[in-house]
Parts: structure tokens; sequence; C-alpha cells
């Protein structure tokens, strides 16, 4: 089923405006992720598709029907939430069929979707259990699994891994982008991690403040950040941004490297280099005095003094014997810069390859 979302706004009634014209369209199929920090407008916006709060202004519609002011049992959704919203005193089973009963589904078609669904999230040998019995991970495939008995095919999510530890979060994300594409469910999933945005997402909305930064495939938002809020949210460590002048065939960057570097922009520009893209060499252009390092067994995170307002942030696949306090020297690769106007928008991605804007 096809989502379109046109022109929402949502205002409190203290006059807080959380959701500041939203325009988009999620695909029959799709595994849609709205992501952005706490308090950016996805769960509204989530929240709004369900009809669980009314907008001021815009139209929802779902498979081409107008459903703004539909009640969210006339929506034919199914919903995740964070924190499972299981009932202790039921089974598994009960759990998983509880809102077919409410409905009053046949006995024979419950018990069948039933099994169906306990396979599906393999959780057959646990039905009998109670969700006190349950580890965090196989509560969440119940969760899971009332959703995908009630046959509806859009399934919304809600932060549904954030109470998991790091393996676990792991382990479903993969089982749920499984599930998801075996079924051809459509998803829309809410979370402020972007490593599962990356991992997860077909389509990629970053919120702030309410308003749409950027929307596109993970890798898009990764290699082609529309601005500087974009291109500092995806990545780990962070992205590097310095303040830089282009000059004729020349970047002057603002601890006073010089890297030839043809463009047609001119002027004042902020350079954008992920941690990734740089090479260690005896006789770099960038040379300084580590002032973290953090290794990680299949590489090393480093931060450098270099003259700059920030430290400068490494990323190499090498495991460095090295402390801080030390010297190091690198390059930066030139064909991998971003550079951005002093208005934070993205004008060119490596030598002469400038934007239209």
């Amino acid at each position: 089923m096809s989502i379109k979302l046109k022109h929402l706004k949502k205002t409190y009634d203290n006059g807080e405006e959380v959701l500041k014209d939203i325009n988009t369209e999620i695909e029959d199929g799709q595994f849609y992720v709205l992501v952005g920090a706490s308090g950016s407008g996805k769960s509204t916006i989530l929240n709004a598709i369900a009809g669980f709060i009314p907008i001021n202004e815009g139209v929802i519609e779902i498979n081409g029907r107008d459903v703004t002011n539909l009640s969210p049992k006339d929506r034919h959704l199914a919903m995740v939430f964070q924190n499972y919203a299981l009932m202790p005193n039921l089974t598994v089973s009960e759990n998983i069929i509880f809102g077919l009963k409410a409905r009053h589904v046949d006995k024979a078609v419950q018990q069948d979707r039933l099994n169906e669904v306990l396979q599906t999230v393999h959780l057959t040998e646990y039905k009998d259990k109670r969700p006190a019995n349950l580890s965090g991970g196989q509560r969440q495939r119940v969760s899971l699994a009332r959703a995908l008995v009630s046959d509806a095919n859009v399934i919304l999510m809600d932060e549904p891994l954030s109470n998991l530890d790091a393996k676990l979060r792991a382990e479903m994300r993969r089982e749920i982008r499984a599930l998801q594409q075996h079924l051809g469910l459509t998803v829309i999933y809410v979370t402020h991690d972007q490593t599962e945005a990356m991992t997860m997402g077909d389509q990629v909305m970053l919120l702030n403040q309410g308003r749409i930064e950027q929307i596109g495939s993970p890798l898009e938002l990764y290699n082609t950040p529309e601005n500087t809020y974009v291109a500092d949210f995806f990545g780990s460590p962070a992205i590097n941004l310095l303040d830089a002048k282009l000059t004729g065939n020349q970047l002057q960057l603002v601890n006073g490297v010089k890297i030839n570097f043809r463009h047609t922009f001119t002027g004042d520009v902020r350079v954008g280099i992920r941690p990734e893209n740089v090479q260690l060499t005896p006789q770099g252009s960038f040379n300084g005095k580590i002032t973290h390092i953090e290794p990680l067994g299949d590489g090393t995170n480093v931060s450098v003094e270099i003259g700059t307002a920030e430290p400068f942030r490494l990323k190499v696949s090498d495991q460095l014997k090295l402390h801080a306090g030390d010297q190091i020297s690198f390059d930066i690769l030139p064909e991998q810069l971003m550079i951005f106007d002093t208005e934070n928008q993205l004008v060119g991605l490596g030598p002469l390859t400038e934007l239209a804007v």
C-alpha cells in the first residue's frame, strides 16, 4: 500500500509548530525510515499517519484514499511500539491474537494465522509462555507477530529496538528487514539511530525541528548530503567541517594548508571531509598531535590537533600502535571532498563536479 503525505502541518495549543510542510510519498513494499534527533517530529508524523493525533493542515492518503479524518481503526494499519505493550497475564499466543479476538474473527482463522506467524517470527516453542519468561528480543518478536497477524499491509514501528542491547538490536535489525522483504510489507520506521536508518531503509527522511532536511536512499544522504546538517548527522565518527577559501585552482584551509583543487565555485566555503577519506603518509600535508585514539580491532579512530577549532577525526582500517601525544601525518583524498557554501548548502563534490543550485 502506498502512502502520500501532502503539506502536513501540526501546531500545538501553545503555538509550537512541530511539523512544517511535510511532503513525501511512500511506495508499496518500501521500508521507509523517519530519523532525527529527539523533538524533530518523526513520532508526530507516525502518530498522524496512524490517526492518533489530528493535524492542522494537509492531507494523508493511503492507496489514493484520503484518510486524514478517519479514525485509527478505519486506516487498516498495524503498529509496533517501543515498550512492546504486551499483557503480562496472557501467553504469547493470547497476546498475538488479542486483536483478532476483539474483532470477533472466526476462531479457525485466528488459529491458522497464529500458527503461521509463530513460525514466521520463530516463536512456536514459546507460544504458551508469558512475557515475563521471555528475553527482550523475544518480547519484541511477540509485538511484531501481533502486528503481522492483523493482516495489515502497512506496519508502523516507533523506535522498536531502543530497549534492546547492542547485539540484540543488530540481530533484530536483520530479522525485521528480512521479514519485511519476504512478506512485501510497507513499513514506516521511526528511529533516532543513524545505524538503523542506514542499514534498514530503502528511503530515509531526515527531520530537524519539524522540517525535512533531506529524503533519499541511505547512500544518497551519506554521499551527497544537501547541507552540513545532513552531512554531520550520518557517519561515525562525524564528518570534519573546515573553513576554507576557493580561489582559482587552489583550496586554502583555515589552518593554512593549501591544496591544488580546480573548481568553478569561488569564495569562502566549508569543506566536508569524511574521517575515512584520508591516507596516512610520512610526508602528508596535515601534521598534528594525537589528542585521542580508539583501537577498534578492525581499525582505529584517531583525533588529531591540526590547528583548527576542533580536532580532525580520522578513521583508518589499520591497527595503529600510537598513543595520545604522538605526532601523525596524513593527506586527504580530494576526490572525496564535499564543498558547502557559507549558507551550509552543498555546492560541489570533489574537483570539477559542481552541483546545480
